[in-house]
């Protein structure tokens, strides 16, 4: 990773964000997620959440970086936060030009693409292809990832008419012509299996949720954090008391079924 460095306010129009160079290679412009939220008028908790719910979809040091474990806790006055503000985030997500493009295909409307013309135009790296007289590579970047949202798009629909198709012939035709779409070849994805909390398997058991998480701990299906098993696997979930995340453990079928053999 190379050294990150605070440049001071940037301004796109009426957009005012803190600028920040390096993480993500030499002069690589970098932008902050709660600049990103307030940029598209939205919480940062939930273009965090965003991030989490798709994070396979980010590579670490290519697209994201998380400041809270790249930079000294005592540097967040810097990149304009209050000590409260940094000591109760989970994670400072820092994006590159190719994260913040990975995230529009997510936001997907019309202001998002609005905004990342300006941005791409006048903030970013490839503001040297402009200056160079080269603004077609701009456009053909803009191209190829609306393309590539268009697909995800059509992949979605194809999905949820086969989900709502009662022939199963015709469900699995166009299953794999939305994975198609996505991956070029025609294979039926895998679907995600289905997940409890511990609040929905202790009503469907008559248990408090305290004690489904008593019972596997006792059991020892829980994997270690941050992972995941046959059981389970742990999420970050919004806490009932505050707007922090908290980890927890949601349980498979089979981690299910542990609970529910345990307590014949």
């Amino acid at each position: 990773m190379t050294q990150l460095k605070v440049i001071g306010k940037e301004h796109i129009g009426k957009i005012e964000f803190t600028g920040i160079e390096g993480g993500f290679g030499d002069d690589k412009k970098a932008m902050l997620v709660k600049d990103i939220a307030k940029i598209h008028e939205r919480q940062v908790k939930e273009i965090n959440k965003l991030i989490n719910n798709n994070h396979n979809r980010f590579r670490t040091g290519i697209d994201l970086l998380d400041l809270k474990q790249v930079i000294s806790n005592n540097l967040f006055s810097d990149y304009g936060f209050t000590k409260a503000q940094w000591g109760n985030a989970n994670h400072i997500y820092l994006l590159s030009e190719r994260g913040y493009a990975k995230l529009l295909k997510i936001l997907d409307d019309d202001k998002a693409w609005d905004i990342y013309d300006q941005l791409v135009d006048n903030y970013f790296n490839m503001r040297v292809a402009i200056k160079n007289n080269e603004p077609s590579l701009v456009q053909q970047r803009r191209l190829q990832i609306m393309e590539d949202n268009a697909a995800t798009r059509k992949a979605s629909i194809m999905y949820k008419i086969a989900m709502a198709t009662e022939s199963d012939s015709s469900r699995q035709s166009l299953l794999a012509r939305a994975a198609k779409e996505l991956t070029g070849e025609m294979t039926i994805p895998v679907m995600k299996q289905k997940e409890y909390s511990a609040t929905e398997i202790g009503k469907q058991l008559g248990i408090s949720a305290n004690k489904v998480g008593r019972i596997a701990n006792k059991l020892g299906i829980k994997a270690e954090q941050p992972g995941q098993n046959e059981y389970g696997r742990w999420a970050n979930s919004k806490s009932q008391h505050s707007d922090k995340e908290v980890p927890q453990w949601l349980y498979s079928e089979k981690g299910f079924q542990a609970i529910k053999e345990y307590l014949r």
